[in-house]
């Protein structure tokens, strides 16, 4: 029989954070495979909060909502300056 009077513990492995380069990657070419506009449909994600804006093809919708949508913008606006050479 199990003893109890004393407290048990429970651990769960915390779950390997992805970053946020890959969560864009895996949505937009998520949302491209089933014919939706990525790029609309992420800003809708962004601006409205709302999830539905992104498919689950391929756990895309479950990925963005671990990633605070402020993470994402951030993100986005570091590449765009990476990619048009300004200093940042």
């Amino acid at each position: 029989m199990t003893d109890l009077s004393n407290t048990q513990f429970f651990r769960v492995k915390p779950e390997a954070e992805v970053p946020v380069k890959k969560v864009l990657d895996v949505v937009y070419h998520a949302m491209a495979e089933k014919g939706y506009n990525p790029v609309n449909q992420i800003v809708g994600y962004i601006m409205s909060g709302d999830p539905t804006y992104i498919t689950s093809h391929n756990g895309a919708r479950s990925m963005i909502m671990k990633v605070e949508r402020d993470e994402l913008v951030e993100e986005l606006l570091k590449e765009y300056i990476r990619n048009e050479s300004w200093k940042a």
